[in-house]
This record gives C-alpha cells, sequence and structure tokens, in this order.
C-alpha cells in the first residue's frame, strides 16, 4: 500500500512552484525589454513568451516534454536572457528551448556566454554587420473584421525596429462621427475581446494615435483617387481587406495611387495572381507587385494537406469546411445575389460554395484536379472547422498519422502554421485567438489502416488568418529577423566558431520525425499566443 505524501513532500512541491515562477516573474521584465527595445521575440520551440504571465511561461515550459520528455527548468531560460539582455542581439528570434537544450548538449562545456555570441555569429553570418532595412509603410485599403484584426497586430508589434508601420487607414466615410465609430470598433470586440494598448482620436487632423503609433484615416471611393505621398507615405504596401477586386488588373488600380509600392489581397485571388500560403510557397512572392494570401480556409487545410502529401501521397480530397457565418450573410431572410446566402444567418446552417480547395490547388501544384471542396455556414460568430476526406497513395494508421502531425507542430518548417491538439473536451471556442493557422484535433482522427482518412482542423478563421496575411507581409517587406539557434530546428547538435572554421560536434536528429526545418537564419518570427493556448 502507498503512502501518502508527506507534509515534507508537499513543501518541496511548493517550493519548487515558488522557484518556477519567482524565476519566470524575473524573465517578464526581460522579454518586454528585448521585444521592444530589441525587436528580439523569445519562444519555447515556437511557443512566444511576449506578453505571457508568468503563470504563461512556466506552462510554456512545461509543454516541452512534448519533445525532449523532460521540462525545461525555467532557471535555464532566465539564464538566457539575461545575457542576451547585455548583447547586441537586435531584430532577432530566439528559442530558448533550442538553444538550452544544445549547450546542455555541448561536449565542450562552452561558458553560456561564449555559447551565446557562436550562435549569434553563425546566424548572421557575412551580413552581421548588415545595416537593418528601413521600416516598411503599410495602408489598410478597408477596415472591416480583417482589417481591424491586422491593425490590431501591426500596433501590438509597433516598436523603434519593427520592420512594419501601420500609416494610414482607407475607407468610405459614412458621416460625421466617423472615425470615432471606427476607433470605438478597433478598441472593443465582441469576439477578440478589448484592444490591448491606449487609442486617442484626433478628429481635426482624422488621425488615431494607438499604443504611440499615429495612423492616418483617409476617405476615399476608388484606389487610384488616394495620394499617399500627401501623407508623407512612400512605397507603401497596400492591404486590400474589401475582396471588392480579386483579379490583377482591378487590385493594380492601387499602384496608380503615389506612394503605392505593392498589393497584398486578403482573399483567393483570380487568375495568374499569385495565391501565397505563408509556409507553403512565400518564397515564390519575390517582386510580385500584387499578391493574394488565399483564404482563412485555405490556410488552415494547406499546411495539413502539405505534410499528409509529403509523407503518404494524396490521390484524391474533399474539403468540407464547416464556417462560421460571415457579415456577407443577412442577418434576416432578405434578397443576396448568392444562392441560399439570403436567408437569416443566425438561424440556419447554409450550404454554400468555397473556393478553398482550387486556391490549395494553386498552393500545392502537385494535388491539381485530385480536390473538391464545399461549405457549410454555421450560426456561431467565429472559429471554423475544416473535415478533410482524404484517399492516400499508401494505408495508415491512426497513430502514425498522428504523430507525424503532431512532429510536424512541433519541430518541422510549418510549426508557425500547424497545431495539434488531444483532449476529449475541446470545442470550437478553445480556438479563439489561436495564432496557428490550423489546429489538427487528433481524437477526432480516423485512420484504420486503410488509404482512407478523414482529419479535423480547427481554425479562427479571424484571428488565425490575419497573423498569416501579417507573416506575408513581413516577406514583403524583407523584414524577417535573424534566428537564434543558428542551425535547423530539432538537430541536437553544438556548433562552433574554432580558429575561422566552423566545427559540427555531436549532431543527432530528433528521432521519429520525419521533418526537417529551413535554415534558422530565414525562419519567420513566431507570433505571441494567448494565455493557455
Amino acid at each position: 500500500m502507498e503512502h501518502a505524501p508527506s507534509a515534507a513532500d508537499r513543501a518541496a512541491l511548493q517550493h519548487a512552484w515558488t522557484d518556477k515562477l519567482a524565476a519566470a516573474e524575473a524573465m517578464v521584465p526581460l522579454i518586454g525589454r528585448l521585444y521592444r527595445r530589441d525587436d528580439v521575440v523569445p519562444s519555447v520551440y515556437g511557443r512566444p513568451l511576449v506578453g505571457e504571465s508568468p503563470i504563461g511561461i512556466v506552462k510554456a515550459h512545461r509543454s516541452t516534454r512534448r519533445v525532449d520528455e523532460t521540462e525545461l527548468p525555467v532557471s535555464e531560460s532566465l539564464a538566457i536572457l539575461t545575457e542576451l539582455d547585455t548583447m547586441d542581439v537586435a531584430s532577432a528570434s530566439v528559442d530558448l528551448a533550442d538553444l538550452a537544450a544544445r549547450h546542455r548538449a555541448d561536449p565542450l562545456g562552452t561558458p553560456l556566454r561564449e555559447f551565446l555570441e557562436d550562435e549569434l555569429f553563425l546566424a548572421r553570418g557575412s551580413s552581421g554587420d548588415a545595416p537593418r532595412p528601413a521600416p516598411r509603410d503599410v495602408v489598410l485599403y478597408g477596415f472591416g473584421r480583417i482589417g481591424r484584426m491586422l491593425a490590431r497586430i501591426l500596433l501590438e508589434r509597433a516598436g523603434e525596429h519593427a520592420p512594419l508601420v501601420l500609416r494610414a487607414v482607407v475607407v468610405r466615410r459614412r458621416g460625421p462621427d466617423d472615425l470615432v465609430k471606427r476607433a470605438s470598433l478597433l478598441r472593443r470586440d465582441s469576439i477578440h475581446g478589448p484592444f490591448a494598448g491606449t487609442v486617442t482620436v484626433d478628429t481635426e487632423h482624422d488621425t488615431i494615435t494607438a499604443n504611440g503609433t499615429l495612423v492616418q484615416f483617409i476617405s476615399a471611393d476608388a484606389p487610384s483617387a488616394v495620394d499617399y505621398r500627401a501623407h508623407g507615405i512612400e512605397d507603401a504596401i497596400v492591404v486590400d481587406t474589401t475582396g471588392r477586386w480579386r483579379d490583377a488588373e482591378g487590385l493594380e488600380q492601387h499602384l496608380l495611387a503615389p506612394g503605392a509600392g505593392r498589393v497584398l489581397l486578403t482573399a483567393p485571388g483570380t487568375g495568374d495572381l499569385p495565391n501565397v500560403v505563408h509556409g507553403i510557397n512565400h518564397d515564390a512572392i519575390g517582386d510580385a507587385p500584387v499578391v493574394s494570401a488565399a483564404s482563412c480556409t485555405t490556410n488552415a487545410i494547406v499546411p495539413v494537406l502539405k505534410a499528409v502529401s509529403d509523407a503518404y501521397g494524396v490521390v484524391h480530397g474533399h474539403v468540407e469546411t464547416v464556417h462560421s457565418a460571415t457579415n456577407d450573410q443577412n442577418l434576416v431572410d432578405n434578397y443576396h445575389p448568392a444562392d441560399r446566402r439570403g436567408r437569416a444567418a443566425g438561424l440556419n446552417m447554409v450550404i454554400t460554395a468555397t473556393g478553398a480547395a482550387r486556391a490549395a490547388e494553386k498552393a500545392l501544384p502537385e494535388l491539381r484536379g485530385r480536390l473538391t471542396g464545399n461549405a457549410v455556414r454555421v450560426p456561431t460568430p467565429n472559429v471554423s472547422l475544416a473535415v478533410l476526406h482524404l484517399t492516400l497513395a499508401r494505408a495508415v494508421g491512426r497513430d502514425e498519422l498522428n504523430g507525424l502531425l503532431r512532429d510536424a507542430s512541433l519541430t518541422s518548417s510549418l510549426r508557425r502554421q500547424i497545431d495539434y491538439v488531444e483532449s476529449p473536451e475541446v470545442v470550437s471556442t478553445d480556438f479563439l485567438g489561436s495564432r496557428r493557422a490550423g489546429v489538427v484535433d487528433g481524437l477526432a482522427t480516423i485512420a484504420d489502416g486503410s488509404e482512407h482518412v478523414v482529419l479535423y482542423v480547427w481554425y479562427d478563421n479571424e484571428s488565425s488568418y490575419s497573423r498569416q496575411v501579417h507573416r506575408i507581409l513581413q516577406e514583403m517587406a524583407g523584414g524577417r529577423a535573424t534566428a537564434l539557434p543558428a542551425t535547423p530546428v530539432g538537430r541536437r547538435a553544438a556548433v562552433r566558431h574554432v580558429g575561422g572554421s566552423l566545427q559540427t560536434c555531436g549532431t543527432s536528429e530528433r528521432s521519429g520525425s520525419t521533418w526537417t526545418a529551413p535554415s534558422s537564419t530565414t525562419a519567420e518570427r513566431p507570433e505571441p499566443v494567448r494565455p493557455g493556448s
């Protein structure tokens, strides 16, 4: 018979918890200072710590058991942050867990400071002394659901070294209180809660100041009617969130406006317009003047499809998305040019078309002609669910398939896009505010050892998608940060710069993973996540 824990056992547990919490509390000002002063984003295996509470920091460290089978000591992260605070590490993404694991495994026993300096040298390479690119002006054309979500992200990321600066918002003025009402909609949101910061309105000059960023509001009825240069804006990326124009010809109207440089559409593009899903084909953006960020559903499913297709091959697939109601549906029964969308959105499930399958084929050409899709709009305000019915080139069991997707969410090049959860109680509201493009529900996976499988992927069709759009914006601005450690995530290697040459010590791949991450010198800096996610 086992003995009950003694008073000493309970005291030891409480003492250990207190020590963790104290270390996490000491990390908070370091994380904040590195972020605001140096544009450094610390994370734990892709889970960013910016804005996290001490409890959230402890939880992030506990989550490392999924990768290393042991919990990352908060004290080790604190030691790394303390050193980084006195180093020149401007504009960087720093994975504390991977750095700590590598330092522990270093057979040379390199002191922490020297180890971090070596990693920084390797990450920067020959561009170590290159000047930091100037911040890129961003203009939001439209200020609806996605426009305001993007504004929140850009304002949240504002700082001295931020690669993107929100300079203006273009709207169609609807009355004398237009600016006041739009500022109020930025401050308060029924779904995403209050804005994390302050908002000041200047109706005389048509500006708002949010978290220290001055944003000009411009009234216009057409893209070419705006003169951005008159407001000191030059070579701006114009983000069209209206969806009014979907082809290159329509969207190129924005380029006629003085001060506009490039255009990003937050909807699926038609014709030859590049449809980009970050993490999949963002390297193809190049210098394209007009780019589409595809749709929220496309961004949710394509990374998962890519992972599965690379591992098993996809012969055919059908995508059924259970999608929250959107603003283009009628609140009560009334005429609508699209079929069924005229029926009351709050009372009905509505079968409608989706272009997600076609857009997915643009991002993954190897699946061309192999996907079909449909959608059911349902009376919920946000968070949707994609159901992927796939026929694979070879048979696979549930555990193997889930293991692949779990690993993809932790250590692959798609870990910014794919998340994974196993819980018997998760429902749609649990994914509100998710920063990943899609979250695989492992317990719902159907795979019986045949070629036919079914996957369920949750996604916040507003927040998740807006994060993907922001990542594309960073690519277009050339503002991706240096990443530490300097070698791919998932490798347990101690890499040293010795006598002008590189020496790799004790390299080993994480067992069971079929994925390798891209060179972290080009890895995208991670996104903040809400506590408890």
